[in-house]
């Protein structure tokens, strides 16, 4: 063997070693690198803790696959990366996408299976060699875990918006999506709500899809004041045992002791949802009559809510950025003939927020809301959502007629005046509004400054209330029969809720910023001789040239 071929072997043999080296070392040590920009694969601290937790196999059923338009290839791909990611991390994460109506056979069944779980499929128009078809689309995922399983929405319906940005913004939310599901099967439900009765509430049927879109996480059951009256220490005990305090639409004035509990409750650390208002009137009255006199209701809460820093007023919010309302303008033969109309008195609510509670969520349609003044104190206190600048506050009593949407405005009416606060956040060390006060009732726990906490307050009694169908059934919260518009009614409460329960800083993920590089057609169209030139014209002239160089270099080298 010479001396040549036997170096050539040794360095064989070396690179060999090397190699071999390396990839023992890399069975111990564990990297990965984002080159995107927004750093869309990196995934956040709450989530690496939720997926070291995953100990055993944990099964992901992608229902995207089958023939897509364009926009839903892309949130194909953006959810086998985000997986990907899980399952490098965690090789328990087992996903696979499937086409759940890839059999012609029994799709019809499929569906109506489908559908009747939870997972409500949408139409898309797919074009394939200039021909149009239209298919179903299933954007969902299913976690399953152990019998326990989650359903994952995977493409958000905003109001309104292209397929486009409607894939742009569901990409923002699939790591919390997905990370949020898997927290949901590993654990039991723990947390335990409260919803306050006793104050003239609403019915449950009105707020049913709430309520039970918060049973799928948290621990739910009604709790009556009226006990407070026959032994208040025992009902605020009890109360303690809650996690959260929902507080809907109360009609009923709060008595002392009522408020005493509910302070304390506070004061212990009980976080609480609060959803009021300060001004009786009702779409039912106004659709009988066509008018109504809008009047002041109490509750007595103004003084507890004054000391935790905030003001609900007695007033109505009236929004040139108001939800559409159906109204019938006459007849065409023998049927009634219906147009839509903005109706002011239901602010249309959009949030330019970084709060994870508001990023990124449709639009909340309000119903005769009332504004929030935010008071000087130690309280942090954090805007979620308010009015269009085309608004102002309305004061009562007063007429609030159907006439108000013929009405002329012009942009000075509004001036200075809009941006008005619907719903605010509060968070800190809440002082009780009995302090150096004589309490109700004797309660040798009283305390004057509370734990750290927070709440959420919105001046709006029915931002939280479902329509019922035709057979009395209650709709998804946010859904408008009428109009049929979809609403973030439902996405912004739940929010407030996880925000108000989450321990772990999962939700925080809300707050992650990705963009997709989406295609301008406008742009494409314009310059599309150029594009088409440079996109088949380019690789030949580099073609050309490295074959000019490639020949050049090689007779210079070849050449004696």
């Amino acid at each position: 063997m010479t001396g040549k071929v036997k170096k050539s072997v040794l360095s064989l043999f070396g690179t060999l070693v090397a190699l071999l080296a390396l990839n023992f070392a890399s069975s111990f040590v564990f990297s990965r690198l984002d080159l995107t920009h927004d750093n869309r694969y990196t995934l956040s601290e709450p989530s690496l803790n939720i997926i070291s937790e995953i100990q055993e196999p944990i099964e992901v059923e992608v229902y995207l696959e089958g023939n897509f338009p364009l926009e839903f290839r892309r949130l194909q791909t953006e959810t086998k990366q985000i997986l990907e990611e899980f399952s490098a991390y965690n090789d328990n994460i087992v996903y696979k996408f499937v086409n759940p109506i890839a059999s012609e056979e029994n799709s019809v069944q499929v569906i109506e299976q489908m559908y009747k779980e939870g997972y409500k499929p949408i139409s898309v128009t797919v074009n394939d060699k200039g021909k149009q078809s239209q298919e179903v689309v299933f954007p969902w995922a299913k976690v399953t875990f152990q019998g326990r399983t989650a359903r994952i929405p995977l493409l958000k319906n905003a109001m309104g918006a292209s397929t486009e940005d409607k894939v742009n913004t569901s990409v923002q939310h699939l790591e919390y999506t997905f990370v949020d599901a898997f927290n949901k099967v590993l654990h039991e439900k723990s947390k335990k709500i409260a919803i306050i009765k006793g104050i003239g509430e609403v019915n449950d049927i009105y707020m049913a899809d709430f309520l039970m879109s918060l049973r799928d996480s948290y621990y739910i059951a009604p709790f009556t004041l009226d006990s407070v009256s026959i032994d208040p220490k025992n009902a605020l005990a009890q109360l303690k045992e809650y996690d959260l305090a929902i507080i809907a639409k109360p009609s009923k004035p709060f008595s002392e002791d009522k408020i005493q509990v509910l302070d304390q409750y506070v004061m212990n650390g009980g976080k609480s949802l609060w959803m009021l208002d300060q001004v009786q009137a009702e779409m039912d009255s106004l659709s009988m009559n066509g008018s109504m006199l809008a009047y002041p209701k109490d509750q007595s809460l103004g003084e507890l809510l004054f000391k935790y820093g905030i003001r609900l007023n007695p007033n109505l919010v009236k929004d040139e950025m108001g939800t559409p309302i159906k109204l019938a303008t006459g007849q065409q033969g023998s049927e009634t003939v219906y147009e839509e109309f903005t109706w002011k008195f239901a602010p249309f609510a959009m949030s330019s927020s970084n709060h994870p509670i508001v990023k990124n969520i449709d639009g909340v349609k309000f119903d005769f809301a009332n504004s929030i003044d935010t008071l000087k104190n130690d309280i942090k206190k954090t805007v979620l959502l308010q009015s269009s600048p085309y608004s102002k506050t309305v004061g009562v009593p007063s007429e609030v007629s159907l006439n108000v949407i013929a009405e002329e405005v012009t942009p000075e009416m509004y001036k200075d005046q809009g941006n008005i606060p619907l719903a605010v956040l509060l968070e800190g060390n809440f002082t009780s509004v009995f302090n150096n006060r004589i309490l109700p009732f004797k309660d040798s726990s009283f305390k004057n400054k509370g734990v750290e906490n927070k709440m959420v307050v919105i001046a709006d009694g029915d931002i939280a209330r479902n329509q019922l169908d035709q057979n009395y059934e209650p709709m998804e919260l946010g859904y408008d029969k009428w109009t049929n518009n979809l609403y973030g009614n439902k996405e912004f409460l739940m929010n407030s809720v996880n925000y108000l329960l989450d321990d772990t800083g999962l939700i925080n993920i809300r707050t992650k910023d990705v963009k997709l590089p989406l295609l301008n057609k406008e742009e494409v169209y314009k310059n599309y001789d150029k594009i088409r030139t440079l996109i088949v014209g380019l690789p030949i002239v580099l073609l050309i040239i490295f074959g000019f160089v490639f020949t050049y270099l090689r007779k210079k080298k070849y050449t004696k």
